[in-house]
């Protein structure tokens, strides 16, 4: 990945992320999370040294 597009991963997680906590729905909660959860996976792949989002 270009680091163009790990940012953009990156920004992918992120509104993941914030749509995770903002559910109500128990089984949309868990299904964003699992989408986190392959996407960070992804970016670590690509990107070893990432350790999560940047506060």
């Amino acid at each position: 990945m270009t680091e163009h597009q790990l940012r953009e991963q990156e920004c992918r997680i992120a509104r993941y992320r914030r749509l995770e906590r903002e559910v109500t729905d128990p089984l949309a909660a868990c299904l964003l999370h699992d989408i986190v959860e392959e996407l960070e996976a992804e970016l670590r792949k690509d990107r070893p040294e990432w350790n999560g989002p940047r506060n």
